[in-house]
């Protein structure tokens, strides 16, 4: 992986602040997740939790990421007279990005899971859903690992080709056969499902085009830069606001199951006076 010898200041600000919203983020979602967990019925919790699990991994590392960049790069030139401020990579290891794909490599295979686990579905029909997903997601994790840490644009290109095909399969699973097992399930529970698979779509979606930016001309600091915001930001939506769906789709299959729940919970809701 091509380290990047210099930042501007305004680049080395933008990745820090960056790095640090998404780790808030992850934090505060694991805490209102596990916090939640008992306005749901007992079957969906499973999901919840898995969720909180996610975003418990994601802040983990999220943390060593931020440590390792914070730590990586120093001040240059701060305070004398018409020299702008640069940070310099310090000598050493340097930026360990290798982080996002341990991270990855955990929560990947666990999105997919709760976003089954929350459905409750039959057992058989469970089962092989995730064994179609869970091998695909870790296959698609570990062929585009290669690529990421390559500068050779053509080895890139032919890891990222490699890592596509399981991400397509995946995509085939969540928006053709997880609809057909689904049909049973109640009307606002299939729209948010939709929501889910869309939302899985365009946040995935970005991955690839951080991770192609060095093939489209844009390199060094620049390509950097826009690598970490689109990173930690998909990141953010595929696991915070997928987590919320999850739980929202749990409080929907909660009420539904159980109108004495239902009832229970709607009188222990917030008055509107």
């Amino acid at each position: 992986m091509e380290q990047i010898l210099e930042l501007s200041n305004a680049q080395f600000q933008t990745v820090y602040n960056t790095l640090s919203l998404a780790l808030a983020a992850m934090a505060a979602t694991t805490i209102f997740l596990l916090a939640a967990t008992p306005r749901v019925l007992p079957r969906y919790r499973l999901a919840l939790i898995v969720s909180a699990m996610v975003c418990f991994i994601a802040a983990y590392h999220y943390w060593r990421i931020f440590d390792s960049f914070s730590s990586s790069y120093i001040a240059v030139g701060a305070g004398q007279p018409g020299v702008q401020e640069v940070f310099e990579l310090v000598k050493g290891d340097g930026f360990n990005e290798g982080y996002r794909y341990v991270d990855w490599l955990l929560t990947v295979p666990l999105l997919l899971f709760e976003t089954i686990a929350v459905l409750a579905l039959p057992a058989a029909v469970r089962r092989s859903l995730l064994w179609k997903l869970i091998p695909a997601s870790a296959l698609m994790i570990i062929l585009g690992y290669p690529g990421e840490i390559t500068a050779d644009l053509t080895a890139k290109a032919v890891w990222g080709t490699l890592s596509t095909i399981p991400f397509l399969y995946i995509l085939y699973v969540l928006f053709v056969e997880l609809s057909r097992a689904a049909k049973t399930q109640p009307t606002q529970v299939g729209k948010e499902l939709a929501g889910l698979r869309w939302l899985l779509l365009a946040t995935w979606g970005v991955y690839p085009i951080s991770y192609a930016l060095p093939m489209l001309g844009i390199d060094g600091a620049d390509s950097f830069v826009y690598r970490q915001i689109g990173y930690s930001l998909a990141d953010v939506l595929a696991k915070c606001l997928y987590g919320l769906l999850i739980f929202k789709i749990a409080r929907i299959k909660s009420m539904d199951d159980d109108p004495a729940f239902a009832e229970q919970e709607v009188k222990e809701a917030p008055s509107s006076k």
